[in-house]
């Protein structure tokens, strides 16, 4: 079995990676990854040499890219690639247009014409929009996105549903929560203030630190994509929950908690524009229909991550060094 996994050098793809090599071990693995900000190569340094595992860096929206690597044909796709973070979108929509709608387009042009057997979108809860304080997304709910990250990723979905429709797309969708766990890139919440909280920074916190999100472990999440991609039913879409609903307030009290900090690097900053106030998924249909359920505790989950980025220091230190640091010395700067 051939697979290709795009976006395979950032948090989640690199995770699921590393998954699918333990789990299908007569599987070759072909990463497509652009090496983005957050494309990582050290994610994956440990495999590099595997006979059953190989990277090529590309474009997903480089038509050119995308067909050079499909000379040789898979058997699944599975899309990581995007552009995945909602500050980011704010400042610069154009490039989540590009990468998560067009680069979308231009994988599933060249899967139909390669007779893939099956194509996997990686996508969001963040499509459903906003939810008030009781009940769950299901499959079924009304997209209704919120950012440019989500209202990109949604149009993927509806590209997606539509090479099904239309041409008979063998394809399925997944939609998760708030992922947690090793290699998470440091500019999302629970590695961004856990590595902070270690150099004694501030934690700036938007509006009140009431917003709500479903947590999932990362191999959860793995295990979840898997088992839509082998056995999901075509054109389908599949929510895949942690049921582990915490507030960002929380989420940053239990950190410092763990690390022995005190609260008071805690620092209320101006929430950003459309913040969604809560997500919350039914993941029922993919329990009854193909036996999938988180199996990580929340608690043991958080402290085995924060374990990990105290044991891989140098890995964020040599991110946090980099580029990415001077988005956030400004953006922060401007909602204090």
């Amino acid at each position: 079995m051939r697979i290709l996994v795009t976006g395979g050098a950032g948090f989640i793809g690199s995770n699921f990676v590393h998954f699918l090599l333990k789990e299908r071990p007569d599987w070759q693995i072909i990463n497509l990854d652009k090496l983005t900000y957050a494309g990582n190569l050290a994610n994956l340094e440990d495999i590099a040499e595997s006979s059953r595992y190989d990277f090529v860096r590309g474009d997903i929206g480089d038509p050119v890219d995308v067909g050079n690597i499909f000379k040789n044909g898979f058997d699944y796709v599975v899309n990581f690639a995007a552009e995945s973070h909602v500050d980011r979108s704010l400042y610069d929509p154009g490039v989540f247009l590009k990468t998560n709608i067009l680069g979308t387009q231009v994988l599933l042009e060249h899967s139909l014409k390669a007779g893939v057997k099956r194509f996997l979108q990686v996508s969001t809860d963040e499509v459903y929009g906003s939810l008030g304080p009781d009940g769950y997304f299901s499959e079924s709910s009304a997209m209704a996105p919120n950012s440019p990250y989500a209202a990109s990723k949604a149009s993927a979905d509806l590209l997606c549903r539509a090479f099904h429709k239309t041409f008979g797309m063998p394809m399925v969708i997944t939609r998760a929560g708030n992922n947690y766990g090793p290699y998470q890139f440091p500019e999302k919440l629970i590695p961004f203030f856990l590595t902070k909280a270690l150099d004694d920074e501030p934690l700036p916190l938007y509006g009140d630190g009431l917003n709500v999100r479903d947590w999932l472990y990362v191999e959860d999440h793995c295990g979840g994509i898997l088992a839509v991609l082998e056995r999901g039913k075509d054109g389908e879409c599949y929510n895949i929950g942690g049921g582990n609903e915490r507030t960002n307030l929380e989420i940053t009290g239990k950190i410092l908690q763990i690390l022995g900090k005190p609260e008071k690097l805690i620092k209320f900053v101006k929430d950003r524009p459309g913040h969604d106030r809560r997500y919350a998924l039914d993941y029922g249909k993919i329990k009854k229909e193909l036996g999938w359920q988180p199996r990580k505790d929340f608690s043991a989950g958080l402290a085995e991550t924060i374990e990990w980025y105290l044991n891989n220091r140098k890995w964020w230190g040599d991110i946090k060094s980099g580029e990415y640091m001077k988005f956030y010395d400004l953006h922060y700067k401007e909602r204090r």
